[in-house]
């Protein structure tokens, strides 16, 4: 192997790679990739899952080996093995450039030597080197405002989140620079709160001086209350619009209120123009609140929007096992497994089922077995995956009318007696409900937030050109109502 080593052209096939598809792209699809070695015509690179594997070898391996070819003067074929990793935190597929990606994963991020006779060929992108992440426990000072246990080396990445936390990280390292602003979205209990803390932690654990102020919309509709009562809105305006990293929880929560979307509209302006870095979360895409203004909106839709989406069962288990290690008590694997295969909903639903064990073994003083888990998650096990029932009612209603099964909606069946309840099922959710196109989606078999989206937009096109419908609509709905207040 050590014959044919072509890493020094790997490295330059990344560079050209990254100034082709830009910061964002790159770092979704070639963060986790690293170069594991070489025979006399292949490269072999480690790749995370299948998944990963097909995805870059449909959208880049043509590509990819067309510039080794250049680059090494004869054709090569790229082997991609698959590299187990059950868990992987954000901390060990940290990259400061795009050579780094050649760089083997151990657990530690470790510094690229430089010189030699290799050294002039990365000046093409080569940038100042990002200061090294800092876990939790390295941190000297706490920031007033932020959890020390909300880090990026605390985070556990897989498929449903890594494009958000690598752009996290790459905001977090060059804040204002990097996607301004950041919106990130999604359900509750996902990790959009640890992700927007990691971003004040990283920066003031690196640049103790950077000025950060975290604020829950909620909160900052109290203090702006506060400051219209007592006349000083000169001192609120201040404390915001001269900031470095505004870092803003729960933006959602400026609907219908007009006063409030106005200061924050300005204070946006203000921070944007002076490239200062500003990062929202929401439980719904920007595109979905309701009763704020188009302004406004706009400002959210400006910089890079992710949809956070919920864990898979890998990502779960793996989620469970560094919580478990965190707190230092000993899980057997099988009642991980338990855990993960019987809670699908969010993150911090599979917290509360893992605390509910280690307390009651703490309090009782039992060994956690697979049975005990049973026993004292039975209800938690028993509970329906969707926690909203309008949502479950809505389809038993649609699903009964059209004489076809609640599973039905739920599935992957494309004929038109199914796909067309199915779209009607959704956009009556999306009516009568304040649940957002995401957690819609996610009722609705797993779909994603567009896809609950399309089914809207095709039900209003339709009403425009069937006249029965809307009256179908008004009346399934009277129905789920009558259900429900029965229920």
């Amino acid at each position: 192997m050590a014959d044919w080593d072509y890493e020094f052209f790997w490295k330059e096939t990344l560079n050209q790679m990254y100034e082709e598809l830009g910061e964002q792209e790159f770092s979704r699809w070639f963060t986790l990739m690293e170069y594991r070695g070489a025979t006399e015509n292949t490269i072999i690179l480690g790749v995370p899952s299948n998944f990963y594997r097909e995805e870059v070898k449909r959208r880049y391996n043509i590509r990819i080996e067309e510039k080794l070819k250049l680059i090494i003067e004869k054709d090569m074929t790229l082997v991609f093995e698959i590299v187990q990793q059950p868990k992987k935190t954000i901390v060990q597929s940290e990259r400061t450039e795009p050579e780094s990606q050649a760089r083997k994963s151990s657990g530690e991020f470790k510094e690229e030597k430089r010189g030699g006779d290799d050294s002039h060929q990365m000046k093409k992108t080569d940038a100042p080197a990002a200061p090294p992440v800092q876990s939790a426990q390295s941190v000297q000072k706490r920031h007033p405002q932020l959890k020390l246990d909300y880090s990026f080396d605390a985070y556990v990445i897989g498929d449903n989140n890594s494009f958000a936390a690598n752009a996290a990280l790459a905001i977090a390292k060059n804040p204002g620079v990097t996607y301004n602003p950041f919106f990130l979205y999604g359900g509750v209990g996902l990790g959009k709160t640890h992700l927007l803390q990691a971003i004040g932690n990283y920066v003031y654990a690196n640049s103790p001086e950077t000025k950060i102020v975290y604020i829950n919309t909620e909160a900052f509709l109290n203090e702006y209350v506060d400051a219209l009562k007592e006349k000083n809105m000169s001192s609120f305006k201040k404390k915001y619009r001269y900031v470095d990293v505004l870092l803003m929880d729960d933006v959602h929560f400026v609907q219908e209120k007009e006063g409030l979307q106005e200061e924050l509209f300005h204070t946006f302006n203000t921070l944007y123009e002076s490239n200062k870095q500003i990062v929202f979360t929401c439980d719904r895409p920007a595109t979905e609140l309701k009763k704020i203004s188009d302004r406004l909106r706009s400002r959210f839709e400006r910089g890079l929007n992710i949809d956070l989406q919920p864990p898979n069962y890998e990502t779960r288990y793996a989620i469970l096992k560094k919580k478990a290690e965190s707190k230092n008590v000993a899980i057997p694997d099988e009642v991980l497994a338990l855990i993960s295969k019987n809670v699908s909903s969010n993150v911090r639903d599979l917290e509360a089922a893992l605390t509910t064990l280690i307390a009651y073994a703490d309090l009782v003083g039992k060994t956690i077995t697979v049975e005990i888990a049973r026993q004292q998650l039975k209800d938690v096990f028993a509970a329906p995956k969707q926690t909203n029932m309008s949502i479950d009612i809505i389809q038993r209603v649609v699903a009964e009318h059209f004489k076809i099964t609640p599973t039905d909606l739920k599935g992957k069946k494309k004929s038109q007696n199914v796909v067309f309840p199915r779209q009607l099922a959704i956009y009556i959710s999306r009516e009568i409900t304040e649940f957002s196109t995401t957690e819609i989606g996610q009722a609705f078999g797993g779909r994603d937030h567009t896809t609950a989206m399309h089914s809207c937009n095709k039900i209003r096109e339709r009403i425009q050109t069937d006249p029965t419908l809307d009256s179908t609509i008004q009346s399934l709905i009277r129905m789920i109502k009558e259900y429900n207040a029965k229920g």
